[in-house]
């Protein structure tokens, strides 16, 4: 066993005293050590309740003859850190998850990990350091949370945090009391658990079953559901067989695995955050996946689910429904079924038994809301590298979009304009500078597209930036727009009135200036310089990729 190394040998004398500190046991030296790797913290609603599942995973592995040792990564809640200098360390929090895990398993030998993620940059954080390490590994979400409800007119209406965002736009705009929004504050959130919608956290919680590294039910059980702690316990006892097996997340994360969990993305319509971070699981993992190869993907998925932002749906119904496994069976025609899973099966035995409950929820291939996926990468002068929007959360009218730029240098001078009402119907708002290192740390920006869904005009404007969108974004809003404007990519090149085009139906995004007009107008640009001078994000910035790559250190 790799515990050996701190367990066994004259030389590791000291070592054992240490163990011996914490309650450990000369009986056990035959034990392996099983690191559960958990990201409990207090400001998160959903990791509040982390403490729970670990009691229970350990129960599991205590159950299989492990010895369970909890250590903590970092966890950012998006919510809280959006639309103020918090929000810069949210993406670039990835990369500490991953390398910190990495930390405490090699420091201390670790024979298994239990990985124990809820919200949006810990479970690809997670996932990184899984397939990095390969030791063998076993993922439990937290869950989600429940929508909450409050009643509009006589009538039960389901809300979540999104609600209460957009709602922000609706008191801008003189369509709601700020009595209401106060009211809606309080009833949006009801518990712990990752944001009830198919936002970022809950994509991830999803596609971690479609890879292959989450027992079924991972990514829809609510928090709050005593499911939820059963598969905690059996996570734990599963991974004493996988590592009994020796079943390493290299075996079960493939090229394979990956176009799996592509094509689930595609018919759940998941957040466009899925994309940076299934590529940085590829590029972890050594699988080369080029950007484009989604648009192959999306093509030949049909479009399944429409869950919040894109739907009234949340996830609490998708779990009622079948979940990720009864998703998975509506596409096993296009899945790569031979695929290896944790729970020591075959995808195709996985999901056999698998049910689809409510065909309003998980709709069949044949009565799918439409015969392409919920994401799409587009190409054109404006992106060359490419940008991804969530096609599934666009208008039908906003599919093609053609209109004059109003170019921002920043989320906060969008939002300003945007609050003081200076958008005018078919423009196309241009957020730039706020890409991985010109941010940096890619920013997303919830609140400028929840202000105009709260205004009624996100299907009259769109809103291109080289930052990120929320999973909780809808509207014609297209993000990670490749090289970004700190790279000298064309996005920096922009001026107010440049008519920009958008055909999300045929991959295009282009403005109407030629190449040499656009050389022109970047070599009269000055150097760009970096808006943080030190610490960790001054790091992040020197050492980050493209969005087109995944955001990877290089």
């Amino acid at each position: 066993m790799k515990s050996d190394t701190v367990k066994r040998g004259i030389e590791r004398a000291g070592h054992r005293a240490l163990l011996h500190a914490l309650g450990w046991r000369r009986v056990d030296i035959d034990k392996p050590l099983i690191g559960i790797v958990n990201s409990f913290n207090e400001i998160v609603p959903g990791h509040i309740h982390l403490p729970q599942i670990a009691q229970a995973v350990k129960a599991g592995v205590w159950s299989g003859g492990g010895i369970p040792f909890e250590v903590n990564t970092i966890a950012v809640c998006d919510g809280i850190a959006m639309n103020h200098p918090g929000m810069k360390y949210s993406l670039p929090s990835r990369e500490l998850i991953a390398d910190s895990a990495e930390t405490m398993a090699e420091a201390h030998a670790f024979d298994a990990l239990v990985f124990i993620p809820n919200c949006d940059k810990i479970t690809p954080g997670m996932l990184m350091a899984a397939v990095r390490l390969n030791l063998p590994a076993i993922f439990i979400s937290g869950g989600p949370m429940l929508a909450g409800r409050r009643e509009v007119n006589g009538k039960e209406e389901r809300v979540d945090v999104n609600t209460v965002f957009e709602a922000v736009g609706q008191v801008a705009a003189g369509k709601m009391k700020r009595e209401e929004l106060e009211e809606l504050e309080e009833l949006a959130c009801p518990g712990c658990g990752s944001c009830s919608g198919m936002f970022t956290a809950n994509t991830m919680n999803c596609l971690t079953e479609a890879l292959g590294m989450g027992l079924a039910g991972n990514g829809t059980i609510p928090a709050v559901d005593a499911r939820r702690l059963q598969l905690a316990h059996k996570a734990g006892q599963q991974l004493m067989k996988l590592l009994a097996d020796n079943i390493r997340p290299r075996d079960i994360v493939t090229k394979e695995a990956i176009h799996n969990a592509f094509a689930v993305d595609m018919a759940l319509g998941g957040s466009t955050n899925s994309v940076l971070h299934l590529m940085a699981i590829a590029h972890e993992t050594g699988v080369d996946f080029p950007l484009a190869m989604v648009n192959k993907i999306s093509q030949r998925t049909p479009h399944l689910s429409r869950l919040r932002p894109a739907g009234d749906y949340h996830i609490e119904d998708l779990d009622r429904a079948g979940g990720i496994s009864a998703v998975m069976n509506e596409l096993k025609k296009l899945l790569s079924l031979k695929a290896k899973t944790v729970s020591g099966k075959a995808l195709a035995e996985v999901i056999a038994d698998s049910q689809n409950n409510d065909k309003k929820v998980i709709r069949p291939v044949a009565k799918a809301h439409s015969p392409i996926g919920g994401i799409a990468v587009l190409f054109g002068n404006l992106a060359p590298e490419g940008a991804v929007v969530k096609r599934a959360a666009v208008a039908e009218e906003m599919m093609f979009h053609q209109g004059a730029a109003r170019v921002f240098d920043s989320e906060e001078e969008a939002t300003k304009a945007i609050r003081r009402k200076r958008i005018k119907p078919g423009e196309v708002i241009v957020i730039r500078y706020e890409g991985p290192k010109g941010g940096p740390g890619m920013r997303e920006m919830l609140t400028p597209t929840a202000l105009l869904s709260g205004m009624g005009m996100d299907k009259e404007v769109a809103l291109i930036t080289d930052g990120r969108f929320s999973g909780a974004t809808r509207g014609a809003a297209i993000g990670h727009v490749s090289p970004e404007a700190a790279s000298r990519g064309p996005i920096a090149a922009l001026k107010d009135g440049d008519i920009i085009k958008i055909d999300i139906a045929h991959h295009r995004l282009d403005v109407e200036l030629s190449e040499k007009e656009i050389d022109k107008r970047l070599s009269k640009l000055a150097e760009f310089e970096p808006k943080v001078k030190s610490g960790y994000l001054r790091r992040y910035a020197e050492k980050v990729s493209s969005a087109s790559t995944g955001a990877v250190f290089i």
